[in-house]
């Protein structure tokens, strides 16, 4: 359980209003589940984190963006989560290629030529991989909190390791507790008030974490991986032959090693690192002037 509890990368937001649009595709399936923000003329990819989790987290983020940017926005839910329900999931319907040709399924039923993308966490991970595949259907790529290019960069990935020993001990308490009641919610929520503390520098979205904690299917997360780890994912040499503007977002006191940025910038060809101060994993919620402003310069440059 502990394992799987580190690797988990999830994100929350909170903003506005814009136009918005639901609908689906069928693929290899799954019907993915998608929704859309704004009526720009350019589009947006967002990738949530995860595995496991859905886009829920993620409305927020889209209708700033495509107010911001005067863009159409879709988030949609990975295969196995949120409305993308799987009926029996397993290592034949769950795995990358199929996360990848999902994202592909979504951009040719809306006529999309080419898009800009960003993915936050374990979604910048996908997002990487898809520009190590689709290149020419990139326009802009940023990468936010990215776990990496490779399935050893969650190595680098550090939670409980961030917190306290009194908020270590109380995660372990907790915890404990849930191996005998797993599908307790309100224990689960407790347990995961100290897990958050982790991704944050203050404490004032840890309540809005912890509950995001609580929605990751365990079982998708653990598919997920388990393909990673099978088939030794690693997208970087493809990447170094990928050449469209490319942002990497991180936070100064982020669960994911500052290393693992700066290799994907050193990597990358034309690419910026901006590392976002006084902020953990979650940029545009603790320092919303350097995240955003980072990526307002970016888009219009």
């Amino acid at each position: 359980m502990k394992a799987r509890l580190l690797i988990i990368l999830i994100s929350i937001s909170s903003f506005t209003f814009a136009q918005k649009r639901e609908s689906a595709v069928l693929n290899n399936g799954v019907e993915t589940h998608y929704t859309i923000y704004g009526n720009g003329s350019s589009t947006m990819l967002i990738i949530n984190g995860g595995p496991g989790m859905n886009s829920a987290g993620f409305e927020s983020l889209a209708k700033q963006f495509a107010e911001l940017y005067n863009l159409q926005v879709i988030i949609y839910d990975q295969r196995g989560t949120g409305k993308s329900k799987i009926a029996n999931p397993s290592n034949e319907n769950v795995s990358m290629e199929l996360m990848l040709s999902d994202i592909e399924a979504i951009r040719v039923q809306e006529g999309i030529e080419a898009w800009s993308m960003f993915g936050q966490s374990f979604g910048g991970m996908l997002a990487a991989y898809y520009a190590s595949k689709f290149p020419e259907r990139i326009d802009k790529l940023i990468l936010s909190s990215s776990g990496g290019m490779r399935i050893s960069d969650l190595s680098s990935v550090n939670i409980l390791g961030k917190l306290t020993q009194v908020e270590r001990d109380s995660f372990n308490y907790w915890n404990g507790k849930l191996q005998y009641a797993t599908s307790d919610k309100e224990l689960r929520y407790k347990r995961n008030l100290y897990m958050a503390s982790a991704y944050l520098v203050g404490d004032e979205y840890i309540p809005a974490i912890a509950e995001r904690l609580g929605q990751v299917n365990m079982e998708m997360n653990g598919m997920v991986l388990s393909d990673m780890y099978r088939t030794g994912f690693d997208c970087s040499e493809d990447l170094r032959a990928f050449n469209k503007p490319t942002l990497i977002l991180i936070g100064d006191d982020d669960i994911v090693s500052l290393d693992v940025a700066k290799e994907t910038n050193e990597l990358l060809a034309n690419s910026k690192l901006v590392i976002v101060p006084s902020s953990g994993h979650y940029g545009w919620l603790e320092n919303p002037k350097v995240y955003f402003g980072a990526i307002t310069s970016f888009m219009q440059g």
